[in-house]
């Protein structure tokens, strides 16, 4: 029989479902303007086509596409009345116009209507006193995002001029060494800048701007020698400009003690963009956190989820990197690995290759970075399966230097540093555009080339950043210029100037605050912190030099891609070791063969319910109780059933419908285990009870009711379907995933395979197994006990007694073997559904065989087919002798029989010693009788035998008396003894004793 002990579930996943809003009340669905769209709050593609009306106080929000901009409404709210808010006023997506047309320098701008410059916008220019408007005085938005005229400028009136130009003196700290020389190349640009601007008669046209500038080598300690220089000499400095973080740190935080401006050309630390810090601070070159949101995009572009980090332990790249942890938490990403180091990147390295980063983003300055990757390459932590995130900065051939800190060649630097991705603030402008200083990107490249002399310019400190020290230049020319007609109307001048003037640094500040002009770096425009917008390249190194793979704008958000990247393996490498979960599933060859032998067992099973069916009225199946094997056969077919229900995995069926899969091998062999083997148990509990009893007087004619034995499997199986109830009612079962030890693929992959394998499990199972065990445990060991103990009854009211207890010795041993052997084979699906099953086919085939095989061979070979009325009709009378009654007759008798004998064989033993007792008397008197012979012959006399020494039982032979004790000379000699008188030998076997005994 099935072994009872096999675990299975049901899980009902839970259906979600979106019931459709009723129509009845509610906002109908409203049609999104042109060249936008309608985003629903909470409600997913598939329910916007479903749905007629939306619910009271529902919200919808216009979205428009690409860089148009939403006029009117953007959010409406659906009222009690059924009807949107704000229904009069149109929501329209329209192109915005450049937003250069919104200023002008030395002049001012009115918007009709005010909001964004959007199609139909009007704007109107007029220019301050001492300047004249130059162009059209009005322009208008049209459909396409331009404006219809060129924008107008306001030049200086030469008519104006009364006075001569004055001097306003800027104070600057240019690093000409240090760990970033930026000054060398940084100052010229400068240079350039101011020449240009004290030539224009449009920009400050009364006033010169002068530059007193010192070399701060980088230092904060020797900046802050400086800076006193500065501000305790004469003339008085309008403007402070330094470069290099860690000193305009100091400057900056001094400046407000003095109301001064500080306008930085090559700052990138994050920590400046405080503005209680630093209240009137601005910068030209962008934040070192403007990187940040380009990596986080590059992060998602590549689906990666999972980064390291190591840093140089410095201000600017630890707030960097406190800041990118912001963003990419915000993204969902994972900073897994944060390694950082003051000198030697040695252990941090190391550490990185042990805990397996991949996408590696490193802040570090350039010397720095050659003793990092030297160490990169010691661990080979680089590869196809490895990207670094590096900053633009670098000069292009920074890994070929030779740098006496470190061992590493030229040759093992570049492949170390092959394919990394470096983020750059685009510090010139792409496009071919001449902005304020009337020059293009080109036109001030090739000035500045000839300024620093020509061929190893790129290699000057601080080349990429000129850009930027030109526009600061620019920037605060303008700014200054913007101030002059505010100031004069409160009755001041920028010659005023004094380091206890607040009005004058308000107005500066105000005027920078507002800048908004075309540089040769790109547009220059400032946040709220002060800090430079700008546009960030991507750039990586293939083959050796930098290659452009992309640009990204921060302030729109949007990503231009030139699908040129490069990877070393087939594509962008995976952010840790990929692991793909793998299902195992069951063997279909095992599963079909498996399934051929349950058919063929329930084939068999029922040939042999319709034998036992159709035979029913024949007295030896009678004698069988028929009924109950019916019972069995039937319990045997839903067991071996369960067999294609535990073949059957998610390589059949859907994960959905897994559940009645479940379900069936649950109920198919609890239930087939209570018929098959409850039966069987029926048959042998009975014939224990009735017929093992030792009271000989007991009523041996008891009759077996059929209904007695139905009763006892209805409880079997009662309790059974009680206990399925109630386990799938109280602590259903559920579907639950075991996960296998992680198997590496063949090959050079770098993934893992995670074997998954379902199973089917509940919340308490170990005390539903205790259950199960327990009761079915008990119920095997009674059946063996109940067999052994009625092994040598022999009854005629179930006949086949013996073969029910062969059948459940087979169950009994099949089940506790597999009890354990399938626990511990549970992890190994091909195993188990193998034993499993192999374990109910030969139990079910066993049984069917032992228990109808011989029924049928009875039939067959002694022709015993007839029914009691048919062999009624053939013999003229019925039988009306009991077999069982002729049986226990049979045997009474034989109890007599055996008394009888007990009782002659003790006759026979007293007997025997009688003749033992004369024999010895006749051997001490034989010397005197041969004695006496030789003279004469006397008279002997026989004996007279004791009548009761020779009685018998009546009905046997009696016992020949014994020759020997009668003398020679007694009658009938000559038929005793031979001529010579002597006894003759045939005569001895005749003359003994014949003891007949049963």
């Amino acid at each position: 029989m099935v072994p009872f002990f096999l675990l299975f579930f049901f899980a009902v996943l839970p259906l979600l479902s979106i019931s459709a809003h009723n129509t009845s009340a509610g906002c109908a669905i409203i049609r999104p303007p042109r060249d936008g769209g309608i985003r629903y709050r909470g409600l997913t593609q598939e329910q916007i086509r479903s749905v007629q009306a939306l619910p009271v106080d529902y919200e919808i929000e216009y979205i428009c596409r690409g860089n148009r901009v939403i006029v009117g409404p953007k959010v409406r709210k659906c009222l009690p009345n059924n009807t949107w808010t704000d229904l009069t006023q149109q929501s329209r997506c329209l192109l915005l116009c450049h937003r250069m047309w919104t200023s002008l320098e030395n002049g001012q701008v009115a918007s009709w209507p005010t909001g964004p410059s959007v199609e139909g916008t009007v704007l109107r220019y007029s220019c301050l006193p001492g300047f004249v408007l130059m162009g059209r005085n009005s322009t208008q938005c049209n459909k396409l995002g331009k404006w219809d005229t060129p924008k107008p400028v306001c030049h200086y009136d030469r008519n104006f001029k009364a006075l001569g130009k004055k001097k306003l003196y800027i104070g600057a700290l240019f690093p000409m060494s240090g760990g970033w020389p930026g000054g060398q190349a940084c100052l010229p640009a400068a240079k350039m800048a101011l020449a240009v601007v004290n030539k224009r008669t449009d920009i400050l046209p009364d006033y010169e701007l002068e530059l007193i500038h010192y070399d701060s080598m980088c230092d904060p300690g020797e900046a802050t020698k400086l800076l006193y220089d500065l501000l305790y000499t004469e003339p008085i400095k309008i403007v402070l400009m330094p470069g290099c973080s860690s000193v305009s740190t100091l400057v900056a935080e001094a400046a407000r003690m003095w109301n001064l401006i500080v306008l930085s050309y090559g700052s990138s630390s994050p920590a400046l963009s405080n503005r209680q810090r630093f209240p009137t601070f601005f910068r030209t070159h962008p934040s070192a956190t403007l990187h940040n949101p380009t990596r986080v995009q590059l992060f998602q572009k590549w689906k990666w989820t999972k980064i390291a980090t190591i840093q140089q332990t410095t201000e600017v790249f630890t707030s960097t990197l406190d800041d990118l942890e912001e963003r990419v938490k915000e993204a969902g990403i994972e900073i897994s690995v944060r390694q950082s180091f003051l000198t030697d990147p040695a252990v941090a390295v190391k550490n990185l290759k042990r805990q397996d980063a991949r996408i590696i983003v490193g802040l570090f300055y350039e010397t720095e970075a050659r003793k990092v990757f030297c160490e990169v390459y010691k661990e080979k932590l680089y590869g196809k399966k490895y990207v670094w995130f590096l900053i633009g900065w670098y000069a292009d051939n920074w890994f070929k230097i030779q740098d006496p800190s470190i061992n590493c060649t030229v040759e093992q630097m570049t492949e170390a540093v092959e394919g990394h991705v470096t983020t750059e603030i685009v510090m010139l402008n792409p496009e071919t555009v001449r902005g304020a200083s009337n020059l293009t990107s080109q036109d001030f490249m090739d000035q500045l080339m000839s300024k620093l002399g020509g061929k190893n310019a790129e290699d000057t400190g601080g080349f990429q950043e000129a850009p930027l020290a030109y526009d600061a230049v620019w920037a605060l020319a303008l700014a200054l210029n913007k101030t002059v007609g505010p100031l004069k109307a409160k009755g001041h001048r920028l010659e005023d100037f004094n380091y206890n003037n607040r009005d004058i640094t308000a107005e500066i500040y105000r005027a920078l605050n507002t800048s908004s002009f075309e540089g040769v770096s790109g547009h220059v425009i400032f946040d709220a912190q002060g800090s430079r917008m700008a546009w960030t390249l991507i750039e990586q190194l293939q083959g050796g030099s930098y290659k452009k793979i992309g640009y990204y704008d921060s302030s729109k958000g949007n990503l231009s891609w030139y699908e040129n990247d490069k990877w070393i393996g087939s594509g962008p490498p995976a952010d840790q070791t990929m692991v793909i979960e793998e299902f195992r599933y069951l063997s279909q060859k095992l599963f079909v063969s498996m399934s051929v032998f349950a058919g063929l067992g329930i084939l068999l099973g029922v040939i042999c319910l319709t034998f036992n069916i159709y035979n029913s009225s024949v007295r030896y199946i009678q004698n069988s109780q028929p009924y109950l094997n019916n019972m069995t056969a039937v319990g045997c077919m839903m067991s071996l059933a369960a067999v294609f229900p535990l073949g059957i995995d998610g390589h059949h069926v859907h994960r959905k419908h897994f559940p009645v899969v479940c379900q069936f091998r649950l109920w198919l062999l609890g239930l087939g285990f209570s018929l098959a083997y409850g039966s069987m148990f029926t048959k042998i509990w009975w014939v224990h009870t009735l017929f093992t009893k030792k009271d000989e007087k007991k009523d041996k004619k008891k009759h077996l009711a059929p209904w007695k034995l139905c009763a006892t499997v209805g409880v079997l199986l009662g309790i059974d379907f009680l206990s399925l109830i109630i386990w799938q009612i109280v602590d259903p079962l559920h579907i639950t995933v075991e996960k296998f030890t992680r198997e590496a693929p063949k090959g050079d992959q770098d993934v893992l395979i995670q074997p998954l394998l379902e199973h089917c499990s509940s919340e308490k199972m170990n005390t539903w197994l205790g259950v199960v065990y327990g009761y079915k445990g008990l119920l095997l060991l009674l059946g063996i006990f109940l067999a052994y103990e009625t092994k040598s009854i022999s009854t005629e009211k179930i006949n086949d007694h013996r073969a029910v207890g062969m059948a459940i010795y087979n169950v009994a041993v099949l089940c506790l073997i597999t009890a354990p052997v399938t626990m511990i084979l549970s992890s190994q699906q091909d195993a188990a559904f193998a034993f499993t099953s192999l374990a109910i086919v030969f139990s079910v085939y066993i049984t069917l065989v032992v228990l109808f095989v011989p029924k049928m061979r009875r039939l067959i070979t002694r022709g015993e087919w007839q029914s009691d009325a048919q062999e009624t009709m053939k013999t003229g009378s019925s039988m009306n002798n009991n077999d069982e009654e002729k049986s226990r007759q049979l045997e009474r008798e034989n109890q007599e029989l055996q008394k009888i004998i007990q009782e002659k064989e003790e006759r026979v033993s007293e007997l025997r010693n009688q003749l033992s007792e004369r024999q010895a008397l006749r051997s001490r008197r034989r010397p005197s009788t041969v004695t006496n012979q030789n003279h004469s012959t006397p008279a002997l006399t026989i004996p007279q035998t004791n009548p009761r020494t020779l009685a018998h039982p009546p009905g046997y032979p009696a016992p020949t008396p014994d020759l020997h004790a009668v003398p020679p000379s007694f009658g009938n000699s000559s038929s005793l003894y031979q001529p010579d008188n002597k006894i003759g030998r045939n005569n001895c076997h005749t003359s003994r004793l014949q003891m007949l005994y049963k």
